[in-house]
């Protein structure tokens, strides 16, 4: 691979694919389902809402609903031997989050672990059921669904910032660890979009999108072999500019900007 070559492999033809998504119940996840089940890939939804799934796969002829809690260990392994009895997965998309606002004067421990069984666990209870068959086959991908939440300390942010700042590393982890392995490794870090994640907000949400756009910046991005897919680009490079700011700099800027 060349350094100016893709990072991934460009995944660009989904017909008769195997995509399992965890966290599909809305949002992201079910737009970025329905994307690509409108793209010929045969869908599998999973989430803890049932009835949602069921209603997708009406929508959606010839896509599989797996009901699954996804901080249960047991139940997405069991999950995810099921699916692999059918045949090979060639993209598993973890997208199943938890989001409240917090700040340290008001810190809710068993809130915070929340935050981090759905947000990161989960995500390493998925890895740890598919990456062995990925391995063996030497093919597959998988997807990590973090936030630009994650670049850096942002107010309100105390207990979903550093699950997606886990996530981030975990999946330049992967990535370094799996490129050399036939396995790719992508990060979506998404701005602002309306989920009933972002709908408990009390502020005003600049760049907000639909999850219908967000799903078609996602794939654009694997069709272009990315690794970090983010979007908007007009908000979130603004974001990565903060990112490399000295900490003075930053900390004067948040703190002016979230009065």
């Amino acid at each position: 691979m060349s350094f100016f070559s893709p990072l991934n492999p460009p995944l660009r033809d989904w017909r008769g694919k195997t995509v399992w998504i965890v966290g599909a119940s809305s949002g992201i996840g079910q737009a970025t389902a329905a994307a690509l089940h409108a793209q010929g890939a045969n869908v599998v939804v999973s989430a803890r809402k049932s009835a949602d799934l069921d209603a997708f796969v009406v929508a959606h002829p010839g896509s599989a609903a797996l009901p699954l809690d996804a901080t249960d260990t047991a139940a997405v392994l069991a999950a995810a031997n099921e699916l692999l009895a059918r045949g090979p997965l060639d993209c598993v998309v973890y997208c199943a989050g938890h989001y409240a606002a917090m700040r340290a004067t008001a810190l809710d421990l068993s809130d915070m672990q929340r935050h981090v069984a759905v947000n990161y666990t989960g995500a390493l209870n998925v890895l740890s059921a598919v990456l062995p068959s990925l391995l063996v086959r030497g093919a597959g991908h998988i997807a990590l669904v973090g936030s630009v939440a994650g670049y850096r300390g942002l107010p309100n942010s105390l207990a979903y910032g550093p699950t997606k700042a886990a996530l981030i590393n975990l999946a330049e982890t992967l990535y370094l660890d799996l490129r050399g392995k036939g396995i790719g490794v992508s990060l979506i870090n998404p701005g602002f979009v309306q989920t009933p994640l972002t709908a408990q907000n009390d502020f005003a949400m600049p760049a907000l999108l639909t999850p219908a756009q967000a799903a078609q910046a996602i794939l654009a991005g694997w069709a272009q072999g990315r690794f970090e897919i983010h979007f908007p680009k007009r908000f979130t490079l603004w974001l990565k500019a903060l990112r490399i700011m000295p900490n003075r700099v930053y900390f004067y800027l948040v703190s002016r900007a979230t009065l």
